[in-house]
């Protein structure tokens, strides 16, 4: 437990959290709605810090990053909470646990996980010859102070610091990432609003805004849409997501395009899982809208995860599931066009 960064303190003790674009008022002895930052004596303390509850070594294309490293390894690491209550969540064992258990005080009662404090992440991660960390399982964003302090010992080991985000963070929050972080994968997962008040429990506006801010700043991103069966499918809805990409961030963001499961999710069971010929008129929808790079997830075709020069065609990053292997590409650049290719390269 450490006293957050990113909060103000208001009368009567209460204080309002910063870190997110919820902007919680929190009362004494109560948590916001990430159910992590609680309000202890007026100050808000950031109940996980060193407590991380998820800790692997994993693809980097997992996140997924495809214009970042590929085929190396990302130390990963993620703690309890979320600030959103997605229905569809794949990792709502830590990520709703609040939500399951219902809403006590665990950081007493609960494992909250082992102690991995920034430096032993940071050591752990160079020992295991990973070239990044990657910052995920959860939304990273409501553990931002234990993150910037990872980030900041990192960058001194030449570490990639690497998010996998739901995007709704605080500028306050950039502010303080920017010096730091290199990439970001921010999934925006419809262009409704209506279905991320429903099924998130928050607003589509700030994701879309902080996006604009990433390209902005320079921060590499790649956008993931999961396709929901009846939910996140429609196409004229995902038509304008993929304008939206091309307009307003750029032809060159990587737009990941991944199939449901409904077995391995929180609260869809009873939905059917994404069929095959549904990523593919996804895949066309994001083509078709003058985006260079769209690639399938979660359906192994390798045609649709591998990556092409988006000038003379040639495969540059041949994929199948997390086996990649470096074709034609070099430095970032294409060897058979000198084409250069966006993205973090070896």
């Amino acid at each position: 437990m450490r006293e957050a960064i990113l909060y103000k303190k208001l009368k009567d003790k209460k204080v309002q959290c910063t870190a997110c674009n919820h902007s919680c008022i929190i009362d004494e002895n109560k948590v916001g709605i990430c159910g992590v930052r609680k309000n202890i004596g007026g100050t808000l303390q950031l109940l996980v810090y060193d407590k991380a509850i998820a800790v692997n070594i994993d693809p980097i294309e997992k996140k997924p990053f495809f214009h970042v490293l590929p085929g190396e390894t990302a130390y990963s690491f993620g703690t309890l909470g979320c600030n959103f209550r997605c229905a569809n969540c794949h990792n709502y064992d830590i990520s709703q646990m609040f939500d399951m258990k219902g809403n006590i005080d665990l950081y007493e009662d609960f494992l909250w996980g082992d102690n991995y404090p920034p430096e032993k992440i940071v050591e752990n991660a160079v020992g295991s010859g990973c070239t990044s960390i990657a910052y995920t399982y959860n939304e990273p964003t409501i553990f931002a102070e234990y993150a910037l302090e990872t980030m900041k010992m990192a960058k001194k080991k030449n570490l990639k610091n690497l998010w996998v985000s739901n995007g709704f963070m605080s500028n306050e929050t950039i502010d303080l990432l920017l010096p730091y972080l290199d990439a970001i994968n921010v999934d925006i997962k419809s262009f409704d609003d209506e279905f991320y008040q429903r099924n998130c429990g928050g607003h589509l506006k700030p994701v879309l805004e902080n996006c604009k801010r990433f390209v902005k700043e320079r921060i590499w991103l790649e956008i993931t849409t999961l396709v929901i069966p009846t939910l996140s499918d429609d196409m004229a809805m995902l038509t304008k997501l993929a304008e939206f990409i091309k307009k307003d961030l750029g032809d060159f963001v990587p737009w990941h395009i991944s199939a449901f499961s409904g077995p391995i999710s929180w609260k869809l069971k009873n939905l059917p899982s994404t069929g095959e010929e549904v990523i593919e008129e996804v895949y066309k929808i994001g083509k078709n809208s003058g985006l260079k790079f769209v690639y399938g997830g979660n359906i192994r075709d390798e045609g649709l995860e591998s990556t092409y020069c988006p000038k003379c065609g040639a495969l540059l990053i041949q994929r199948h599931g997390y086996s990649v292997e470096i074709k034609n590409l070099k430095d970032g650049v294409c060897t058979k066009c000198n084409e250069r290719i966006p993205g973090i390269w070896k």
